[in-house]
């Protein structure tokens, strides 16, 4: 019997008779389709970003930076206004000022948000979650709003003179501090503190209970757990919020401004004074320089001790 091919036709199939040692034809391969579309270098898609990152702040940074280093009298690039404002007095006690004020307010930040996160965290009392909410709120106001309320209260007119003045009779109030460098502080304590507790009660939300509770049937005392068994697991996070509580005091102006200390000049407050009140834009510059270089290291510590906390 001869061998046959079947074919298939629309609507039928038709078989075609093949002749002895006639091979089947081989399947065709399927055409090729259409080309694939060529994807985008990823760098392509890095380029509008980093325009937009390049003229809205490498710019206006390049900008300063090279006005710190061009003298008024156009003679080229020269250093010697770094030295000019290192030599002054004026930049010196800034930089003191900044520095002590930033590292107290962190200090003090540290002690207090860990207490009041402690508080939070593991003493139970009504409301207690929204206060922890509350502290998530808080983080949105300016820092100029907490100034004034505490100018309302401190202030020389504000409720405590005037609660003092009613009482004794006195002409004046003893409330005074907010004007001084301690003012600064409180202000900056003040706002600053909830930064340091929202890494801590997140920290606290993911100790394991069981530790307490063994440290406890232990004989351990509450001072006790808290320093060998909580502030173990909370190093990590005071470290992360006290490095960004440090940064932004560094850089804080809004509060020096508001408090009216005028005694109190800050690096961010000696820029602002060189560049608006004496137009001396080339030494403000020189500031801004050593402000940000500041900033930056400190931010690079910031980041190194969140990346190894976690947050």
């Amino acid at each position: 019997m001869t061998p046959s091919a079947t074919t298939a036709t629309t609507g039928a199939t038709t078989t075609v008779p093949r002749t002895p040692g006639e091979r089947a034809p081989a399947a065709t391969a399927p055409g090729p389709g259409p080309a694939r579309s060529r994807t985008v270098p990823a760098w392509v898609w890095a380029l509008p970003p980093v325009a937009v990152l390049a003229l809205a702040f490498l710019y206006p940074l390049a900008l300063v930076l090279q006005q710190s280093v061009t003298p008024d009298d156009g003679g080229g690039v020269s250093l010697d206004l770094y030295a000019d404002v290192f030599a002054s007095e004026v930049f010196r006690d800034a930089l003191t000022t900044t520095v002590w004020l930033a590292v107290g307010s962190t200090v003090g930040c540290l002690v207090l948000g860990f207490v009041l996160a402690l508080v939070i965290a593991f003493v139970p009392f009504p409301g207690g979650k929204a206060v922890a909410r509350f502290v998530d709120v808080f983080l949105s106001f300016p820092s100029f709003l907490i100034t004034l309320a505490l100018l309302f209260i401190y202030g020389s007119v504000g409720m405590a003179n005037g609660l003092w003045t009613d009482v004794t009779g006195a002409a004046d109030g003893p409330f005074h501090f907010l004007t001084t460098p301690w003012g600064v502080l409180l202000a900056e304590i003040t706002y600053f503190t909830p930064f340091v507790m929202r890494p801590l009660l997140a920290a606290f939300s993911q100790l394991d209970t069981g530790q307490l509770e063994v440290a406890s049937s232990l004989g351990a005392g509450p001072v006790r757990i808290i320093r060998q068994v909580i502030l173990p697991e909370a190093l990590p996070a005071l470290a992360a919020g006290g490095s960004l509580v440090l940064v932004m005091c560094l850089n804080e102006f809004g509060i020096v401004l508001f408090t009216g200390a005028k005694d109190v000049t800050t690096l961010p407050m000696l820029v602002y004074s060189k560049a608006i009140l004496e137009s001396d834009y080339p030494a403000a510059c020189v500031v801004a320089v050593v402000n940000i270089a500041i900033s930056v290291g400190l931010y690079s510590l910031y980041r190194v001790v969140s990346r190894r906390a976690g947050a």
